[in-house]
């Protein structure tokens, strides 16, 4: 993977279920930003693909 298609797929992830996110959203209200956050990075399947791609980007960024 290219520097390039990996931020692509980052984009096209956050567009497609982050923004809007409804649980998010709810979270955010009712519990804070901080455990919606919490949310995102540990229990969401979006946030562990994101994780992942991040993970690919740095490979392609030291390489």
């Amino acid at each position: 993977m290219n520097k390039l298609t990996v931020i692509s797929e980052i984009d096209d992830l956050l567009e497609a279920y982050c923004d809007g996110c409804f649980i998010k959203r709810e979270l955010k209200i009712n519990a804070g930003k901080t455990m919606a956050h919490r949310f995102c990075i540990n229990s969401c399947t979006v946030g562990d693909q994101l994780q992942f791609l991040g993970q690919e980007l740095n490979k392609v960024k030291t390489k």
